[in-house]
């Protein structure tokens, strides 16, 4: 074999590797973006910013996990109302979403056993005396 012959032959395979990469590419599943409103959520991205502004000058930790008894542990005030969202990166069809609203005083305790194992993060955002606020915990269960 000669030089040339070499040439021509690397250049088919890299050529045939390359093909090879779009071909799986196109035909993978499960390419999507995180949410369907996408563009709307980065132009509110701001007004999220200033919830966990507000949220880190409460005087209190409002969002705990608790691994052991693998449950989410709220403490908010009397009167406050929101939204806790499970939110699976890798797997949508698994994402997950609860109001809260807490009537008695003390801690809520949220059982979140029943989720897939892997990595979550935990949203939670709500209304305490007329401001919004945003917290969020990653895990790993």
């Amino acid at each position: 074999m000669n030089w040339g012959k070499g040439i021509v032959l690397t250049i088919i395979g890299f050529i045939a590797i390359v093909m090879t990469m779009v071909v799986i590419s196109v035909r993978m599943d499960g390419i999507e973006l995180v949410t369907d409103n996408y563009y709307e959520q980065e132009i509110k991205y701001q007004d999220r910013i200033d919830e966990e502004r507000l949220t880190l000058a409460l005087e209190r930790t409002v969002l705990v996990f608790d691994p052991d008894t693998k449950s989410v542990i709220l403490d908010l005030p009397v009167g406050s109302k929101g939204k806790l969202n499970l939110f699976r990166p890798s797997e949508r069809a698994l994402d997950q979403e609860m109001t809260v609203e807490i009537e008695e005083r003390g801690k809520k305790q949220v059982s979140i056993r029943h989720l897939k194992p892997g990595y979550w993060r935990i949203q939670l955002s709500w209304t305490e005396h007329g401001k919004n606020y945003y917290q969020e915990k990653k895990i790993t269960l």
